[in-house]
């Protein structure tokens, strides 16, 4: 299903399902009896299954039984996707190659027990560190160091193919491998439409999504990669388990593709200014070296996450919030300003792309 996906909130055939938790409560709320009869099959002693408020596209649950606490996740959209077993199984590469992730215990994605899939993992007793950042506690300049040491060490995990990973070839060669055969390919997938919703939006103009078309054709050569590497592909804050000193774990892997290797590093850049990218890649320098052609590689995965963040916005209604109305807009800001941040981030690295300028920029 997801060979034809470039990024699963905006382009999945459900597009808003699970979008906007409010109306999803009472569903939410309504799985619970069938998720306790089978979590207590695999789980002793269960006593509770109590929502968790998350906010992503997953209903998630907090499960207390005998040996503890445990983190519950379930995808219960028309697609009947069972990404989640794939996502599992990119977990447990990460923390081979060292890096701090919840650990799964259990993953159901089959149906037959119950009509949804599920995904149980290691319960964090902290916060996530975009709350962290919200309330001014974060050394975020000291925890983007860890961020950028993180990318590079599970970008030695090793993947085949690029784009989304198809469980059918990943079972077949034994390593993560992306549906597609070239980066190009998979990197262009929506685009087209994309920029159209965002011109019939009123986001961009049409003389403005024309540009950004242009420019990435002219960069289509900086696309030619002999090999991919793990993309986290959602890597923000609240994606980030920690504390103010340290990071627990990186969480949400459901979005992650084998890819470009400045492709995270970019999407920093999409919620945080130079100096915080900047620590980013020192941290990352310190395991591996930065590709060639780095800044104009930053800048063009910048443009392509930003088209993909406005389209979601977009259609999630994110810019006509009130203020401080979503988790991943800034303490206050209104959806207007949040509009006019997020177009300002577009052109900026549509700018930063065809002037080829440094990140300083930002």
């Amino acid at each position: 299903m997801r060979d034809s996906i470039y990024y699963w909130k905006c382009d999945r055939p459900a597009t808003l399902h699970g979008v906007g938790r409010e109306e999803g409560r009472a569903s939410g709320l309504s799985l619970v009896p069938a998720l306790r009869a089978l979590l207590a099959g695999h789980f002793p002693g269960v006593t509770s299954i109590q929502p968790a408020g998350g906010k992503g596209n997953h209903h998630t649950y907090l499960l207390d039984y005998a040996e503890g606490r445990a983190f519950v996740r379930v995808e219960d959209g028309p697609e009947r996707d069972g990404h989640l077993a794939m996502e599992s199984r990119v977990m447990a590469g990460v923390a081979a190659a060292g890096v701090p992730v919840p650990k799964v215990l259990f993953t159901d994605t089959e149906r037959t027990a119950v009509p949804f899939a599920v995904q149980v993992i290691e319960y964090f007793d902290c916060t996530d560190l975009n709350h962290l950042h919200r309330d001014g506690r974060l050394p975020l300049e000291r925890i983007a160091v860890e961020i950028g040491r993180g990318i590079a060490w599970w970008q030695g995990v090793p993947v085949s193919g690029y784009g989304p990973f198809d469980p059918r070839a990943t079972a077949d060669t034994g390593r993560l491998t992306g549906y597609h055969e070239t980066y190009g390919r998979y990197f262009h997938l929506q685009l087209d439409r994309h920029l159209r919703l965002l011109v019939e939006a009123e986001f961009l103009t049409e003389a403005e999504a024309g540009g950004i078309r242009g420019a990435v054709e002219d960069c289509a050569g900086l696309l030619d990669l002999a090999h991919g590497c793990l993309v986290h592909k959602d890597l923000a804050l609240w994606n980030i388990m920690g504390t103010e000193k340290e990071i627990r774990a990186f969480i949400d892997w459901d979005d992650a593709i084998a890819g470009d290797p400045v492709d995270d590093l970019s999407l920093l850049a999409c919620f945080h200014p130079a100096p915080v990218v900047q620590a980013a890649v020192e941290g990352y320098e310190s395991v591996r070296s930065l590709p060639t052609d780095f800044p104009q590689r930053f800048w063009l995965h910048l443009l392509r996450n930003m088209i993909v963040k406005a389209v979601i916005r977009c259609n999630s209604g994110y810019f006509d919030q009130k203020p401080g109305g979503a988790f991943l807009m800034a303490p206050g800001q209104s959806g207007p300003a949040f509009r006019a941040f997020s177009r300002e981030k577009l052109l900026t690295a549509y700018r930063g792309l065809i002037q080829r300028e440094s990140l300083a920029r930002l």
